[in-house]
């Protein structure tokens, strides 16, 4: 099959990071997911994600704050599912998805990683996350269905690996083909009706794009990666090195899922003018249709609550705050109770704005009478309305110093200088934490 040059000599031979700006984007980026990773080890999923990859993976690679080894493919598969157990990872609103996930784990799990330069992670990363975000938006364009994340960022995977390892043209173009014939297209929806352990499909599209990767370089041969190819998404590629998407990733202010955070902003917005919040008797979100199917009230899992608007309301309302505790400790009673007073409304204006934009208000009903509205909301965290570097850090370190004690600080200035180092500083703080 004849490869598309164009995006294949972009990704091959581009600097993936010409100016300051990028490096430092790539950056914030590296660190959201550090940190997001070491949080996420106190989950649940975190587990299993550990026992599979070194029972059914072997290899020597190193896990991602595991004890442990695995093949690239396991390490892959394991540090994505990590990162994807706790929620708050960036993401890129036209995708309706997350890159970064599945991109550092499948950067890491190649042993290739280890010659590299800090810049060149940093590059590689930026690479893939400009693959994956045009596939990702790519594959909305030309699928009628709404597929999990894993469907698009395991071609970003590909990519990364494939210029790590070397690969020519049509090895690379055989890889893209491969990740996306492979790639895991799960009904994204499912997993939000019924939130499980698979959540949004990023582990498997890791381990596809690391295996995509390993196939070609042997010979094995894929079919055109429609995402890449057709004609319908030529725009989409022709921008390579002009429009960078890396700037166009939103972070996340709270570990739950994005579309019910603008409801959390709308009933902080109004937290200060309550009082004891046990006096809301009523609690009505208007907010768009995806958001309003976070239907849990109740969670009795990590995976339901972070896809419960009402469980997330009810933790913003009455703790002022939305953190990893609030996802993993269930039985507070008061917030049971808040839980169940919230009613989910859908506005035609709300869902005419997604995906390019998420809103929703709150109107809180107070048991002597008052009734108080926001004003429409949308989440912190994107390019128009972006989290400080300060913010960053202060979220970085609650999620991070708790699992790693002072090596997280260590970690977080390696990243911040990362271009100035070898990527090795950084690789020999990734490992398992300590135990206390």
């Amino acid at each position: 099959m004849t490869a598309p040059t164009a995006p294949l000599d972009w990704i091959l031979d581009a600097d993936p990071l010409p100016d300051a700006d990028l490096t430092a984007q790539a950056k914030r980026c590296l660190l959201d997911l550090v940190g997001v990773a070491a949080g996420a080890t106190r989950t649940d999923l975190a587990g299993h994600a550990r026992r599979f990859a070194r029972s059914q993976h072997g290899g020597d690679r190193p896990l991602l704050f595991a004890d442990g080894r695995a093949s690239p493919t396991g390490v892959a598969l394991h540090g994505a599912w990590l990162i994807d157990a706790l929620d708050a990872h960036d993401g890129q609103v036209l995708t309706k998805g997350h890159a970064g996930v599945a991109l550092l784990p499948g950067l890491l799990a190649l042993p290739e990683v280890e010659r590299l330069s800090g810049r060149d992670v940093l590059g590689l990363l930026t690479l893939g996350y400009e693959v994956a975000t045009r596939a990702g938006i790519a594959l909305h364009a030309v699928s009628p269905d709404y597929h999990t994340s894993g469907a698009w960022n395991a071609l970003g995977v590909a990519a990364m690996a494939g210029r790590l390892m070397g690969l020519d043209a049509h090895r690379l173009h055989h890889a893209l083909g491969i990740a996306e014939f492979y790639g895991p297209r799960s009904q994204m929806m499912r997993c939000i009706d019924h939130p499980t352990m698979l959540k949004d499909g990023s582990g498997w599209g890791a381990m596809t794009g690391v295996s995509a990767a390993l196939l070609a370089r042997d010979g094995f041969t894929g079919a055109p990666a429609l995402t890449v190819t057709d004609p319908g998404v030529d725009a989409l590629w022709a921008d390579l090195g002009r429009r960078w998407y890396l700037h166009e990733q939103y972070f996340k202010a709270y570990p739950v899922c994005r579309w019910a955070q603008p409801a959390v902003e709308a009933v902080l917005s109004l937290r200060d003018r309550i009082g004891d919040p046990g006096d809301v008797s009523r609690i009505e979100i208007v907010t768009f249709h995806e958001a309003r199917r976070l239907h849990v009230v109740h969670p009795a899992s990590t995976e339901q609550a972070q896809y419960s608007l009402p469980w997330s309301v009810a933790c913003a309302l009455g703790r002022g705050t939305l953190d990893a505790e609030a996802v993993t400790l269930l039985e507070a009673p008061d917030l049971r109770d808040l839980a169940s007073r919230v009613e989910l409304q859908e506005s035609e204006a709300f869902n005419a704005r997604f995906p390019a934009e998420r809103w929703a208000s709150a109107r809180l009903h107070l048991a002597d009478g008052r009734v108080l509205e926001s004003d429409p909301c949308e989440a912190r965290g994107n390019p128009h309305n972006p989290l400080s570097d300060a913010e960053l850090t202060a979220k970085y370190r609650a999620l991070a110093d708790p699992v790693l004690g002072e090596r997280a600080e260590r970690l977080r200035e390696t990243i911040l200088t990362l271009e100035d180092r070898p990527a090795g500083d950084l690789l020999a703080l990734l490992g398992a934490p300590a135990r206390g």
